[in-house]
């Protein structure tokens, strides 16, 4: 069983070697511009799936995942031969959701800001519902008087 910082160690590796390929010697023009973002590698160092986005619309993802298939045999060649690991683990490409859940995040606080924005407004603009000091204060002394008068029996 391989131990999981020989795992860290092999997906860096891998990361290193897939981006160094996509940028000299991948050649396929449907390639857009891809960024490898992160490489997971199971612990028995037989499957590796590597992370990517790309920079662009929907037509530049499609067309460079096709780009990204085809290439897949000489990718996962070159990383058998500069890693030198006894078995050359299997290549997926999956694209990586970074990117929209960060678009996502920043239109949810985005609007936060704005509801905080409208929050603040409407507390400038309000006022007390009854007394601005709802406090009671001590009566004055004759107020008191009449009162203890009424409280003897």
């Amino acid at each position: 069983m391989a131990d999981a910082p020989r795992a860290r160690k092999l997906a860096e590796r891998i990361q290193q070697i897939v981006a160094r390929m996509l940028d000299t010697r991948i050649k396929d023009p449907r390639l857009g511009f891809v960024t490898v973002t992160d490489v997971r590698v199971t612990g028995d160092l037989q499957n590796a799936t590597i992370f990517y986005t790309v920079l662009g619309d929907e037509e530049a993802r499609t067309s460079s995942a096709a780009a990204l298939a085809s290439a897949k045999g000489i990718i996962r060649s070159e990383v058998g031969k500069q890693t030198g690991v006894r078995l050359t683990p299997t290549i997926e490409f999956v694209p990586d959701a970074v990117p929209e859940t960060a678009a996502s995040l920043e239109e949810a606080l985005r609007a936060a800001a704005e509801r905080d924005a409208e929050l603040a407004q409407l507390a400038a603009r309000a006022a007390y519902a009854g007394d601005p000091d709802p406090y009671r204060r001590p009566a004055e002394e004759d107020d008191q008087d009449v009162a203890d008068d009424d409280a003897r029996p």
